[in-house]
């Protein structure tokens, strides 16, 4: 019986060390390394990051076309920490009505953290974008706890509804103008004068040989005057 026992014991045993080397075989055979950037990539798809995503432009170029009302209308996520009602009262977070212009947090008889009383300044179009698109970059430590607007256009509208929301609204700023690209050399070339194929100027024939008279005696550069 004990025989029996460690005859089938033994096979077990070595089955298992078959079994073993079999799969240390195999990983070797197969081993896959980890590719360097996962997934496949699908046509006429942009990732972001590469390029392909329009570089974000200053907020005076979105502020030359921003609509108020849809700056209200976007507003209305704010709206469970703020209004910006005339004479209304602070909520959560202080009452916005005439805010541009005025001194980054401080007034409206509210109690602005320490980290955004401390930044300076007054609210104008370009830090009001940054505090807009993300409160807590633009004051690290502010109790904001809004995540942000991170299209350039939105926070545009908004801004331009929170300055319709004072009593002197600022005039809003001027587009940026688009730089110009200069002529390639190729073409600053075809422009030179007295270049190019269709520039007027005495043109010599081909083949034709130096210092050939024309018809009437004289050479072809050197012709004099008739007398008068």
């Amino acid at each position: 019986m004990d025989d029996r026992f460690n005859t089938i014991a033994g096979w077990v045993l070595f089955a298992g060390i078959v079994a073993l080397g079999a799969s240390i075989v195999g990983g070797e055979t197969f081993h896959e390394e980890r590719p360097e950037q996962m997934g496949y990539p699908i046509e006429g798809v942009v990732v972001e990051g590469e390029g392909g995503a329009e570089a974000e432009k200053p907020i005076a170029f979105y502020l030359a076309s921003a609509d108020p009302a849809a700056g209200e209308q976007v507003f209305k996520k704010c709206t469970a920490c703020h209004n910006a009602d005339k004479g209304g009262a602070n909520a959560l977070g202080p009452n916005l009505y005439g805010m541009l212009g005025e001194p980054i947090g401080k007034g409206h008889g509210f109690a602005f953290s320490p980290a955004l009383a401390g930044v300076g300044g007054t609210w104008n179009w370009d830090n009001m974008s940054a505090w807009l698109a993300s409160p807590k970059k633009f004051a690290p430590g502010t109790k904001m706890t809004f995540a942000g607007l991170s299209n350039p256009q939105d926070r545009a509208n908004v801004i331009a509804f929170l300055n319709s929301r004072s009593e002197a609204p600022l005039p809003l700023p001027a587009a940026p103008a688009e730089a110009a690209g200069a002529p390639t050399d190729d073409k600053a070339a075809a422009t030179k004068p007295g270049t190019g194929p269709e520039q007027p100027g005495p043109q010599k024939a081909e083949d034709e040989p130096a210092g050939a008279k024309k018809p009437g005696g004289g050479d072809a550069m050197n012709q004099a005057a008739p007398a008068h």
